[in-house]
């Protein structure tokens, strides 16, 4: 039988790595935000709230990606490497900027 990889899991892992990347570069530009203002970013700031918007947004996307992948482990007949990947990079995302945003938190 010729099995063919899992559709929901190609998705779960394609959208697990832009959400990922987006997350790490909205992350990256809320940092320079930081230490290239004065007295720290306004939290009401246009590109403070477009930031953190984004970060709400592709966080979202992992969720998405997740929920792809566990469903992609359950397709009969199909290859789920993707679908574990997805799951595994969707997991690592939301657990590693889930515990970025409540350090952050903590500090202040």
């Amino acid at each position: 039988m010729d099995e063919s990889h899992s559709g929901l899991g190609i998705a779960s892992f394609v959208i697990s790595m832009i959400a990922a990347i987006a997350i790490f570069l909205s992350m990256l530009v809320a940092v320079f935000l930081e230490s290239s203002t004065p007295g720290g970013v306004d939290e009401e700031s246009r590109a403070a709230i477009l930031v953190g918007t984004s970060i709400v947004v592709f966080l979202a996307g992992s969720l998405v990606a997740l929920l792809l992948g566990i469903a992609g482990l359950f397709q009969r007949d199909r290859i789920r490497f993707f679908a574990v990947v997805g799951i595994l990079i969707s997991a690592i995302t939301i657990l590693g900027t889930a515990g970025l945003l409540l350090a952050g938190m903590a500090v202040e």
